[in-house]
Formats: C-alpha cells, structure tokens, sequence
C-alpha cells in the first residue's frame, strides 16, 4: 500500500492555522516513521512500546494543552490533531498519550498542591514518569458514584483500601491518581506512588482488543499514604468527572484516525483488487461503502473541530463532549466494519490495520462512558429528564 494519502474532502485544512498543521504533520511523521513499524509485533506480544515515551514528550505531546511545568501550551484544536494521528497508528498508543495528559497531568494540574505539581508534572511532560488513573472498579464502571474503594484518615495520612480494574498503564506507572469515598461519603483524590506499602499490580492477559496497551488491576489492602499525596482542591464526583472529559475529548478525535486510517486502506485496496476483470472499486456496492465511510469521517472532522474551539473560547460543555465521543468512536467502528468487507478474507488478518483497528474500537466504544451512557446525558440535557437508574 502506498503511504497514507490523508482525507479531506470538505477542505478542512483551511480552517487550521499554520501552528495546528505544523503540530499535526509532526505528529503523523514520527507515528510512520517511529511507531507504524512496530506495532505489529507489540499487537501480536500483548505489549506495550514503552521506549517510545521519552519520545513522545520531547515532542511535547503529554499535557499538551497544560501552562507551565515544562507542557507546551497548545490550544485544543492542535491536541486534538495530536490525538487523531496518534490513534492512526493505534488505539494503545493514544490511550496511553490520553492518559498521561488528560488523566493524570491534569487532575494534578487543575486539582493538585504546587508541591504536587512541581514533583510531577514536569517529568511527566518528559515522558520520564508515568500516570495511571484508578476509577474504575469490578462492579462499578457507568456508576463511579457507587465505589466501594475506601480512604480512612490516620494521625498522619489517609489508608486505602479497595481495587481498581481496567487501568491503562497501571503496573508500569509511577503515580496512580486514586479516587476513593472518605467517611462523609464523599469522594477525593489521591496520588499513590509505585513501590507503597499495600499497592500491587495484575496485568490482565487474554484481550482480543487492545493488545498493543498495558491494563492492569489495581489491589490497595491497608496501603498507607501520606497527607500530602491527597488532592487539596476536589471533592466529590465533579473532580474525576472533569479528568473524564479532557479524555472523552480526545477520544472523539482520535476516533476519526482510526476511521482515516482504515478507510485510506480500503479505497486503496479496492482501487487495486481486481475481480471479474476490473478493480472492485469500480462496483456500485464497493463505493456505496466507502462514499458512507468518507462522508461519516467529515461529519466527525466538523464536529470535532467546532468542539475544539468551543473549549479553547471556554464554552464547550460536558455534554457536547459526549456527542463527540459517541458519535465519533461508532462512526469509526462502522469504518472498520465496513473496511474489513471491502477487504474481504485479506481484512482479518494483520498484514492490514483493518482487524487491529477494528477489535481496538470496541474497547474505545465502551470506555469513558458507553454509548448508551452518553446518549442518556445528552438525552438529559436536551429534554430536562433523567433517565437514568430507576
């Protein structure tokens, strides 16, 4: 196949700056150059590049969109663009950006103590430390409100006790950001360093998706930390909520990567596969699925784009959020559905993207809110009724 072509068909380039294309073509370089070539190996191992790091925060990739502390400062349309051509490449390795920045970097940026700051976030943006985000639990994932992970006060610092599951990075991250109920019911965060007393790690093996990304279970029994490892400035489910909505962003961007990259690879497969004397493309069916697929992945491009700059005129609301994320993650798994046709038996096999892209997006689909979950917000929000739980 010959390299990736990129997909514009709206002319969407003239509405970036010259900053945003410049971070962008960036970004699509060094996936090509540095990832693209082991991704398949990593994908087959279940296992996760992390050499590549360091790399990507000299690149100023992690906490992109952070003042200060050694981040780069950039608006949202341009960390969004980052996350678009992160996710070309895969899934894991967007995830693990997305965590790092909107997960980890930036509860401590917007909630965290100067002292918390100063210790992480600098290393962090170097790509030197990493984070995990511990929210999730075996029987709570759409109902983070019901957790069951407890924090006790002690004379000298707060113990822990509980389990997280579904964690990106967990076993090899340096810092968990932690989120657990106190005795007023209330919810707080905590920053649990690697190596602590009563904190231990389980990778979970067996995943069909996500292969190229490490997730791991996160066990604290009796797991001592000091007073100031707890986030001075959040309280209740506002904090790990806001932390969802910077990765729920850039989600919905990188969904329309995997989209282009799986749709550059069918309409150049079905340009050069010959059947029945001609190229597949020139059948009535072949472009029925893939003019579906560009015009989907525009519609996202938009979408994406106008979020973008809500959110750096500080307008965008939760609920846009959600929009983006759900319709952007199943617009893209239709992509991968309708790839893998055109592909026919060569689709499952990994030689091509198609399958890895696809088994990916089913995972991105459920996480950081479902798309049932999201569409019952945005169901909230535009009728005034809750219909959620009873």
């Amino acid at each position: 196949m010959e390299k990736f072509r990129g997909v514009d068909y709206y002319e969407i380039e003239g509405l970036l700056s010259e900053d945003e294309r410049m971070v962008r073509d960036a970004v699509r370089d060094w996936v090509e150059a540095e990832f693209l070539p082991v991704v398949i190996e990593h994908h087959r191992a279940g296992t996760f590049p992390l050499d590549l790091m360091p790399k990507l925060g000299e690149m100023g990739i992690f906490g992109a969109t952070l003042q200060g502390y050694g981040c780069a400062g950039l608006n949202n349309v341009a960390y969004g663009l980052i996350m678009q051509e992160l996710e070309r490449g895969d899934s894991g390795l967007r995830s693990a950006a997305s965590v790092q920045s909107g997960l980890v970097m930036y509860p401590i940026h917007a909630y965290g103590s100067e002292a918390q700051k100063e210790q992480w976030l600098p290393a962090m943006a170097r790509g030197e430390k990493i984070g995990c985000f511990g929210l999730t639990e075996p029987d709570h994932g759409s109902d983070p409100g019901g957790m069951k992970t407890r924090a006790v006060r002690t004379t000298d610092g707060y113990v822990l006790n509980g389990t997280k599951l579904w964690i990106t990075n967990g076993s090899v991250a340096d810092v968990a950001v932690v989120w657990a109920k106190e005795a007023d019911g209330e919810i707080y965060g905590y920053l649990v360093e690697r190596g602590t007393p009563g904190f231990s790690t389980l990778d979970i093996h067996g995943k069909f998706s996500m292969r190229a990304s490490i997730t791991s279970e996160l066990a604290f029994q009796d797991c001592q930390i000091p007073l100031e490892n707890k986030l001075p400035h959040t309280k209740g489910l506002r904090g790990p909520l806001g932390c969802l909505d910077q990765a729920r962003y850039g989600i919905a961007w990188g969904a329309i990567g995997a989209a282009m990259t799986v749709y550059d690879w069918a309409l150049q497969y079905a340009q050069q596969r010959v059947q029945f004397g001609k190229p597949i493309g020139s059948f009535q069916l072949v472009q029925q699925k893939l003019v579906g697929m560009i015009t989907e992945i525009t519609k996202a491009q938009l979408l994406c784009l106008q979020l973008g700059r809500l959110k750096d005129e500080g307008k965008a609301r939760p609920q846009q959020v959600s929009m983006a994320k759900m319709n952007n993650v199943q617009m893209a798994l239709d992509a991968a559905r309708l790839a893998r046709d055109i592909l026919g038996a060569a689709g499952i096999v990994d030689e091509h993207p198609i399958i890895r892209h696809l088994m990916n997006l089913e995972t991105v689909n459920t996480y950081e809110g479902t798309h049932d979950i999201h569409t019952l917000i945005i169901g909230r929000d535009i009728t005034g009724l809750d219909a959620f739980g009873m």
